[in-house]
This record gives structure tokens, sequence and C-alpha cells, in this order.
């Protein structure tokens, strides 16, 4: 076996979680693990004076992209909170094409997905981001296939994760990809983190994020639908209080929300159940009644298909205490 060269790239504004995870993910695998095998991780800027990142720390680059010419295993760019504002760096997406052609792997962290895009990294490629802004890279960069729900995502050479944390989920599969989940599971109980996390970003993201007026047609449904959540809807009741045929309010549905009445119905009782089952120590049985299941065994197979865990996981993960 041979040491593994990582190269993260930093940027003005860069969230520090998404740098730190990571680097605290391979140094605790380089601490389970014989010197010929560890990873030799750097980072590497426009320049090697201090960088400021959203939360006000600063990081300072090993290198500058000039002094870092010898290929690496592994180059990961690190995203930002307003990362994804920009049109690119000229200087960093030309250093970005020579670096990652001749790596083993590259690939991003949150944000990181739009200095990989801006390099024209991304084409033709299945890739993830963080949920808030997986709409908009698919939108500058038809021609990667975005996949909103992963939490990190494999394709070929490219590896992307969704925002901050999921920098860690990612690091910590290539551990497990390079030395097995022995070492990958022990550096995840020494973070106290879970070694492979279940589910994808639907169970940090609300599922409704667009309103419309109350006095439109699809304003109508929404707002009837959602007071009135225990009672079943099939499409052309809904039809009948937006004042539309069935197939108008489906094309309605579809053009506004990009998604069909009955999806939509199902998406307002996921979210009301989430926040019963946040806020709440309502029974299973309770919430799934009081959102309009038909069962908790419904309610069940629903969580699955859409967070990907059952509603007993999602409540353990984020029930809070008043």
């Amino acid at each position: 076996m041979t040491r593994r060269k990582v190269v993260l790239v930093l940027q003005e504004g860069i969230q520090a979680l998404d740098v730190a995870g990571p680097l605290d993910v391979f140094a605790e695998a380089n601490a389970r693990l014989p010197a010929c095998e560890h990873y030799d991780c750097c980072l590497t800027g426009h320049h090697t004076a201090p960088m400021q990142a959203s939360n006000g720390l600063l990081f300072s680059a090993h290198m500058t992209f000039e002094q870092a010419s010898d290929a690496a295993h592994t180059v990961l760019v690190p995203g930002g909170p307003s990362l994804f504002e920009s049109s690119g760096d000229r200087k960093v997406s030309a250093w970005l094409r020579e670096a990652c052609g001749g790596a083993a792997r590259y690939g991003s962290i949150c944000t990181g997905a739009f200095t990989l895009g801006w390099a024209g990294l991304l084409d033709g490629r299945t890739v993830t981001t963080h949920w808030q802004h997986a709409e908009q890279l698919a939108r500058l960069f038809p021609r990667a296939d975005v996949q909103p729900d992963r939490i990190h995502v494999r394709d070929g050479r490219l590896v992307t994760s969704a925002g901050v944390t999921a920098g860690i989920d990612l690091a910590l599969a290539l551990v497990r990809e390079d030395h097995g989940s022995a070492v990958a599971l022990a550096c995840a109980k020494r973070l106290v983190v879970v070694a492979q996390r279940q589910g994808g970003q639907s169970q940090f993201s609300p599922l409704l994020m667009s309103g419309t007026a109350h006095d439109s047609p699809l304003g109508s449904v929404q707002a009837y639908v959602t007071a009135h959540l225990t009672e079943a809807f099939p499409v052309q009741r809904l039809a009948a209080i937006a004042g539309l045929s069935v197939r108008s309010l489906a094309r309605l549905f579809v053009k506004e929300l990009g998604c069909t009445p009955h999806d939509y119905v199902e998406a307002v009782r996921i979210d009301h159940a989430r926040n019963l089952l946040e806020a709440t120590d309502d029974a299973i049985k309770a919430v799934a009644f009081d959102c309009g299941f038909t069962s908790p065994a419904q309610m069940r197979a629903v969580f699955r298909k859409k967070l990907g865990v059952s509603p007993v996981q999602y409540r353990s993960s984020f029930h809070y205490w008043s």
C-alpha cells in the first residue's frame, strides 16, 4: 500500500466544516493506519495568506496552485454559503482541470460542486450538492444529472456530497473504500457520528418550498388541504375545490409545483408528520391519523419511500425536548 495525497482547495468564504470535517476523518484514519498508508492532506489556494471562512475562522493554504504541481490522489473542493453566487474563478478552474485530470478521484463538498461545474467537470456526470442549491446547480449545469436527495454520490472518479456535515459522510466513504469498513467505523465512533447515514437529504429539507396566493385555484387547494389534512383527497375532489377540470388541475400542479396533486397531498402529510414527530410525544398511530394516513403502516411505507427512514427512526434522530 502507498500513501495517498489529498488536496483541498481553499477559497474566501468557505464553510469551515467543509474543510475541517473531511480533514478530521483522514486524521483519524491516519491514527489507525501504518505510516506507509497515511493520507497526506494539504490545502491549496491562490496564496498562503489567511483566508476567512464564513464563520470567521481563518485558514491558510499550505501551498499555492503553482506550488501544488505534484499529482494528487484525491482532489476535493469545499463549498461555502456564498460561493455558488459567483460565476467561477478562471485560475481555480484551470488548476482543477489539470489536477483532477491526473487524480485517481476528485470531487466536492456542498456548494463546491458549483466550482467543479464552472471548470466543466460535472458534464455528463451524476452529482449532488446541498439540498437548498440543487435546483440552481441543475439549472446552471444542465449537462449534469443532479440528485438532490443523496448524501453523497460516486460517479466514476467523481465524488460529490450534500451540504456541510455530509463532507464527513463522504470522507468516511472514501476511507471505507480505501481501507475497509472496520477502519471507517473506528473513525466514525471516535468522531461520534454514524459510519453510514440512513436516508437522504429529504430528512433535513422542507418538502414544501413554495407558496401560492390563497385566492388562486392552486392556492385554494393548498389552503384547504392544509386545514383538512385528515380527510381523503381524490383528484376529483381537489379539482372541484380549485374549480378546474381534473386535467387542468394536474397540468397546473406540474407547471407551478413540479409534482402531481397526489404527490403534493402526500408531501403535506409527510411535513405535518415530521413536525409532530419532532415536537411531540404522540404515539405513531395518533400521528398517522392526524396527518391523514390510512394507517401507521401506510405512513411507514411513505416515509421509507420519500425519506429513506421509518417514522420511528426519524423521531429518534430529530425529536427535541421542550
